[in-house]
């Protein structure tokens, strides 16, 4: 369900981003690449999660 939630979150504001950027620069706005970019980022997202540690580390 987090990968679910994940890809729904990135989709909705990379689709976001990309509109208000498009909008600020005078560019047309491509959903194709804003959404091949949302996987991008939800990939990232998924990856960043899986390396931080769920657990504090220790110090003796």
């Amino acid at each position: 369900m987090r990968v679910v939630w994940t890809l729904i979150w990135s989709f909705l504001l990379s689709q976001m981003m990309a509109y208000v950027i498009s909008s600020m620069t005078g560019t047309t706005y491509d959903f194709m690449q804003a959404t091949i970019m949302s996987v991008v980022i939800a990939v990232g997202v998924m990856l960043v999660a899986a390396v931080i540690p769920n657990e504090p580390v220790e110090h003796h």
